[in-house]
């Protein structure tokens, strides 16, 4: 380190990179008292100089090649802030681990496809590698899960990880109104992206889920076997029956480890008693859900997104670096990757819901593929046709929801095969898990 003072190369200077310049320079003299020494930024790097970021970059060195942060020697730590799982960022934060350099990130992609050689690498370099910011924003998971909680054995991890799908579920509730007309409003709003393929198809939230069950259990999971859905397929009859049955739906991270060390792991949508804690998290926050055989189970709520949160975690890490604090990785020494269970050995209560014709035998075919594949149903209702979202000129289509009693997973993919064949069921049907989180 160079001296006193710790000097920072930001690659990336977007809102987050922005956002810590400033929260840098407006917070200078308690960043200072709580870290032992004064941090400052002197390197910077992104695509376009003449950009208005609204911070003042004089005085500080430009590299057109972000992966040049890494070799600058007035640098100590780098802040890699471009994200993406590849490309400039991925370079980056290898060069610079490989030169035994600190790097602190908010990449979760990173973090959750290539975390595993990451942590071998910082640990062969004797360096670290911080990524407070890439979970749920100014909301300490990452400390939570791998500090707060290291004394104990954690049972299971997750929670709302995506402030973008949290708003598009509680918009659908409170106004009856269908996904593609409120994912409309939150773009309009900010909330979502031009392009909210990463956030609505539950990839963005899957990313942190790998992360902290990889803290929460001690190695990296294996993203590849993460089952992964979105929520485009959530209908406003969806919310009703919700509502109706004493549910609300929300996109849940949930990780799980057994006894023998096995991993369950989803990233989909659920529904949540109405009375549970983390069905009341709405609007465009998240949450994060721990449960340890000491601690117990444990909720903690907060903004998951925006410059100043995301930020703030940022500096956070910085803070740790400057105290001299060392971990590793993962919480602990590096492991090799573990594979998720694979989906079909799950098991829970589940929510069928159908598009069907509205005519006689529609319902004993149904229950019929319930029964061949041994699930019990506990409820079944049914809505009018004039709130079904698919209609025909030739035909009444009605919405039919069913809840099974606990069963496994394997046996309701089942049921959704022998289902695809009849001409009664028309689209394609949604299955929820019922989490009692």
């Amino acid at each position: 380190m160079n001296g006193q003072t710790l000097h920072l190369g930001i690659a990336g200077l977007g809102t987050v990179g922005a956002g810590v310049v400033r929260l840098l320079r407006e917070n200078a003299e308690a960043i200072t008292a709580r870290a032992g020494r004064r941090i400052k930024v002197v390197a910077v790097s992104a695509r376009d100089r003449n950009r208005d970021r609204g911070v003042d970059l004089s005085g500080l060195t430009w590299h057109d090649n972000a992966i040049d942060l890494a070799a600058d020697p007035k640098v100590d730590v780098v802040l890699e802030l471009i994200g993406g799982a590849e490309g400039s960022a991925r370079a980056l934060v290898e060069k610079a681990l490989s030169a035994g350099k600190p790097v602190v990130t908010a990449n979760k992609a990173l973090l959750a496809i290539h975390g595993a050689a990451l942590a071998t690498l910082a640990g062969e370099n004797n360096t670290s590698l911080l990524f407070e910011a890439s979970v749920a924003g100014g909301i300490p998971a990452i400390k939570l899960v791998r500090e707060g909680l290291a004394a104990d054995h954690l049972l299971r991890v997750g929670g709302i990880l995506n402030g973008t799908c949290n708003y598009i579920l509680t918009a659908m509730r409170e106004t009856g109104r269908d996904f593609d007309d409120i994912l409309a409003e939150a773009q309009a709003l900010g909330y979502a992206e031009a392009d909210p393929t990463t956030d609505v198809d539950g990839w963005d939230a899957a990313h942190k889920l790998a992360i902290l069950a990889g803290l929460a259990f001690g190695r990296p999971v294996r993203f590849d076997s993460l089952h992964v859905e979105g929520i485009r397929n959530i209908a406003a009859c969806d919310q009703a029956f919700a509502r109706e049955m004493g549910y609300r739906i929300k996109l849940l991270g949930s990780a799980r480890s057994d006894d023998a060390g096995q991993i369950e792991a989803s990233m989909r949508p659920c529904m949540v008693p109405q009375s549970a804690p983390i069905a009341n998290v709405d609007g465009v926050f998240n949450a994060v859900l721990t449960e340890g055989r000491f601690s117990g189970p444990m909720l903690i709520e907060g903004r998951g997104a925006g410059a100043g949160p995301t930020a703030s975690a940022v500096v956070a890490d910085v803070i740790d670096l400057a105290r001299g604090t060392a971990l590793p990785v993962w919480g602990m020494a590096p492991q090799p990757e573990i594979a998720c269970a694979p989906r079909e050995s799950l098991r829970g209560q589940y929510y069928l819901r159908l598009f069907v014709q509205d005519r006689p035998g529609v319902v004993a075919d149904i229950t019929a593929a319930l029964r061949d594949y041994g699930v019990s149903l506990r409820a079944l209702s049914q809505h009018a046709a004039e709130e079904a979202s698919q209609q025909s000129s030739s035909q009444t289509v009605v919405p039919l929801a069913l809840v099974t009693h606990e069963t496994s997973e394997a046996a309701m993919l089942s049921v959704l095969t022998a289902l695809k064949p009849l001409e009664t069921v028309i689209g394609t049907p949604l299955l929820m898990k019922i989490e009692t989180v």
